[in-house]
């Protein structure tokens, strides 16, 4: 074995330059998202609070839906929207799912911390709009957030926390400790403390949530080690995870299979929760 560490934590986290054609995103997610919200039936806007960013999209399948899934968007805390993503839902939609897509302020005008509370408060809006499970899904950051809603000092109502299936981390962070080595830790506001207190890895998960963590196999050493770090703790801790490498799949095309309702990302994520609703 070879021992090493990191030096460059910078480029360890830097997505767009390390992969081929990454500076096509997040360019590359508009017009499909923007078709996709012209052509299926939705909601846009619906706000969960006062700030102008306090706003969720909501995509409806045809009849009842079998229950929520969350898409939250990643961009480092610092960037982005909801616009982006509603592509996404078409693959829950498709399986008979409600799909809630939200925004959320960004750092440096909050924290992560209120970044957090926020999320929490959007997930408990749009489960006020739609019944039955609640699954969630995030990716970079994003991955963050709804790892955060299955830690024990979830923002998340108990009445939210019960119906919670499945969480899906896509190419999450999930200890923000490395963070602080970054140029990022002013506009993220972070110190080993704080980015302690906002680490799911230094956490105990909710009972009876499932945890995936899926990432690509293309992706920077610290994303792949940081979903299997999550996953194998959280599994020493009771909690049933799983943690997924996709091959061929860097950080920007490993959230396509969320679009196709047959992938194996969302077979893995739904499945389980479909097949107890068919057996009720």
């Amino acid at each position: 074995m070879v021992a090493f560490a990191v030096t460059d934590w910078d480029d360890a986290y830097e997505n767009g330059a390390n992969i081929p054609g990454g500076s096509n995103y997040p360019a590359a997610w508009e017009e499909p998202s923007a078709s996709f919200r012209a052509t299926s039936d939705n909601r846009l806007d619906i706000a969960y609070g006062q700030g102008e960013r306090h706003r969720y999209d909501l995509f409806l399948p045809q009849g009842e839906p079998l229950g929520l899934f969350v898409f939250v968007h990643g961009g480092y805390w610092m960037a982005l929207d909801k616009s982006y993503w509603s592509h996404l839902a078409a693959g829950p939609v498709a399986r008979g799912w409600a799909v809630a897509i939200p925004s959320y302020d960004l750092c440096p005008a909050v924290t992560i911390a209120e970044i957090t509370a926020q999320v929490g408060a959007a997930i408990a809006h749009a489960a006020g709009e739609v019944a039955g499970p609640v699954v969630l899904s995030g990716h970079s950051a994003g991955g963050h957030l709804v790892t955060a809603m299955m830690c024990h000092d979830t923002p998340l109502p108990g009445a939210v926390r019960d119906r919670m299936a499945h969480v899906l981390s896509i190419s999450g962070v999930h200890d923000l400790r490395p963070m602080t080595q970054m140029w990022r830790r002013e506009a993220l506001q972070l110190d080993m403390e704080s980015a302690a207190a906002q680490s799911p890895v230094l956490k105990r998960p909710l009972d009876g949530v499932q945890l995936t963590t899926w990432v690509g196999g293309g992706e920077r050493q610290e994303f792949l080690r940081q979903s299997a770090l999550l996953s194998n703790i959280w599994h020493g801790l009771g909690c049933l995870t799983q943690d997924v490498v996709q091959p061929d799949r860097h950080h920007f095309n490993v959230i396509d299979g969320l679009a196709d309702p047959d992938s194996p990302m969302l077979r893995t994520v739904l499945g389980a929760a479909e097949e107890k609703l068919i057996r009720k």
